[in-house]
């Protein structure tokens, strides 16, 4: 067991490293891939939310009905 907390802990000071290089990074083209990514998240996300719209919602409701019948409020 002490085998993998210390695998998942170098993994975790490993990731965390990468991250803040890439996060302090200033050259223009990495920027320039991070709003890219950005603007792609932001586009698809308003699509799906566009398109499957009425299904939220219904979905939604359906949870929300679920507590109320298992909860009893």
């Amino acid at each position: 067991m002490n085998k993998y907390l210390e695998k998942g802990k170098r993994a975790y000071i490993t990731v965390s490293n990468k991250v803040r290089q890439l996060i302090t990074n200033n050259e223009g083209d990495q920027i320039t891939g991070w709003l890219i990514v950005i603007l792609l998240v932001v586009v698809v996300g308003a699509f799906f939310l566009e398109t499957y719209q009425g299904t939220i919602t219904e979905i939604w409701e359906k949870i929300v009905e679920k507590i109320y019948d298992t909860f009893g409020i």
